[in-house]
């Protein structure tokens, strides 16, 4: 209750940014209002959150696949395992506008299912529902000599209440809240069900078969395992989407290298990025030929996620402080929810010789990208010339003039960190004027993407130095907006050609279908474009 159905549902969907969730959304959120101290636990957050996303897939694909064993003892689940998740990775390219559809009604049916299996096990012994008295937990925590460790077991139930926030934006805030009364219920009494068939079993081996399998009835065990195996798969998909997700907001944080990012279907925030895709895949067969079986990758999961879940209960605090919540409400639930997810921590430390090191060494890995990507381009700023464009503009009108000089190109586009001409980066006006012939163009354009706090939004500002020959273009762009610049800046020149406010015609472009066609970019860096 106190962890996911408190923290996650009640506290931390409040704290959305424009609807948006995540640990890095609540950063963006909040950080204007906080020093860049608040930088640290977003990027150790974000970056254990991907770690765990190497191992949920194959658990969760594994944990369905291994049911096949109680009928087929001995069945080598590896290779299928292995092809469900090439499978899942290589069906992301193409995005899930149609399947998607499904993914809702599906979950409802895996949901009842197994509500009403864990109701049918549970009639023969109902008593293990007292287990839902707190006391029972507590007696456990404190009088049993070896019940705190346990923690470290069960931590499993709520490690999904991170992806549950982080989810917010594909599903809702009132959607979420509404189904999670549903999907309470029926974890619940799965859960209690399989306990009532434990309880009757005390003292035999059931083998590396999960509980669940015991507790489905004989006729509908394909069923179940063909229902397990979808819910397994739909799970995946949900943590590969949020972890594209992740991964295009640190970018346009300027957190994380720049890759290639795709928009392969037409539903709005669904992305796909093909180095992370791939080396995502390799990680997950990677866990599943090192483990081998559910049961093992059960004993390295969850470590990473208890320390992202420390790191959002820092965030949620600092939201909770800029929404003026009452000093004492804010540190009592922190320190609530401190105490419980450092148990968590303690309990699951006897993880990392079982495997558990392997999540921790990923996730300081992508933390010391993030952080030396941050710092490396914090140093390439400082060392960073700039020159007000003032001082070149009699020799930029003389230059685009010259007809003895060779025309470049009639439009020559140059991609600025700068915000104003006033500070434009002087090697820009080194690559016109120094660097071998002198780059001849009839107009010059500076374009600065300006990326937003808030996830969605998209605008621009012109500023027209010299008409006909110089402008300067702000693009103020979401940090989940598709960062098509290309295709952006070629619509405002349409837009400024068809309002009369600039003019590119030529007798070297009157055959070519559009204008704005004539135009040459200098790349200087790379950049976040999607063409």
């Amino acid at each position: 209750f106190f962890q996911t159905t408190l923290k996650y549902v009640i506290i931390a969907l409040q704290a959305d940014n424009h609807g948006e969730g995540g640990i890095l959304s609540l950063y963006a959120l909040i950080k204007r209002n906080w020093g860049k101290w608040l930088m640290f636990p977003a990027m150790a957050g974000g970056a254990f959150l991907m770690a765990d996303s190497i191992i949920t897939p194959p658990i969760s694909v594994a944990s369905a696949i291994e049911g096949v064993q109680m009928v087929v003892p001995g069945f080598n689940t590896i290779p299928v395992i292995i092809a469900i998740l090439i499978g899942i990775f290589v069906f992301q390219q193409f995005g899930t506008d149609n399947i998607g559809k499904i993914f809702g009604p599906a979950m409802v049916i895996w949901f009842g299912f197994i509500a009403a299996i864990g109701i049918n096990s549970l009639a023969g012994n109902v008593s293990v529902l007292k287990a839902l008295n707190p006391y029972y937990a507590y007696q456990m925590l404190v009088l049993e000599p070896k019940g705190f460790w346990l923690l470290g077991s069960i931590f499993l139930c709520t490690t999904g209440a991170e992806a549950l926030y982080s989810d917010m934006g594909h599903c809702g805030r009132n959607n979420i809240r509404i189904s999670w009364i549903f999907i309470k219920i029926a974890l619940i009494l799965c859960y209690a069900g399989q306990t009532a068939w434990l309880m009757d079993h005390v003292g035999e081996s059931i083998g590396t078969t999960s509980p669940f399998y015991h507790i489905v009835p004989m006729p509908l065990f394909w069923l179940s395992l063909v229902i397990a195996t979808a819910a397994a798969i739909i799970a995946s998909q949900a943590l590969i989407s949020g972890c594209f997700t992740l991964i295009n907001e640190a970018i346009c944080l300027g957190l994380w290298p720049r890759h290639r990012v795709l928009f392969p279907g037409n539903v709005k925030g669904q992305l796909y990025i093909p180095v992370i895709n791939w080396l995502l895949l390799s990680g997950c067969i990677a866990m599943v030929l090192h483990f081998r079986q559910s049961t093992k990758m059960e004993a390295a999961y969850g470590l990473s996620v208890t320390l992202t879940m420390i790191m959002s209960t820092i965030l949620i605090y600092c939201y909770l402080r800029v929404k003026r919540v009452a000093l004492l409400w804010a540190i009592s639930v922190t320190l609530l929810f401190v105490c419980i997810e450092f148990s968590f921590l303690i309990a699951n430390l006897q993880k990392i010789a079982e495997g558990g090191w392997i999540t921790l060494v990923i996730g300081s890995t992508l933390f010391l990208i993030m952080f030396v990507w941050w710092k490396g381009q914090r140093i390439k700023t400082a060392l960073m010339e700039f020159t007000d464009i003032d001082a070149y503009l009699p020799t930029l009108q003389k230059l685009s003039s010259d007809t003895s000089i060779p025309k470049y190109a009639t439009n020559i586009v140059f991609l600025t960190y700068s915000k104003t001409l006033h500070r434009l980066e002087k090697n820009l006006m080194n690559s016109i004027f120094n660097y071998g012939t002198p780059k001849r163009a009839d107009n010059y354009w500076f374009v600065h993407v300006n990326v937003l706090n808030e996830p969605y939004g998209l605008d621009y500002q012109i500023d027209s130095i010299v008409k006909d020959g110089i402008y300067f273009i702000n693009f103020d762009l979401g940090f989940r907006e598709e960062p098509r610049i290309d295709l952006y800046f070629r619509q405002v020149v349409q837009e400024m050609i068809d309002n009369r406010e600039v003019n590119i015609s030529n007798s070297a472009i009157q055959y070519k279908q559009s204008p704005v066609s004539d135009f040459k970019f200098i790349i200087r860096d790379s950049f976040l474009s999607y063409d």
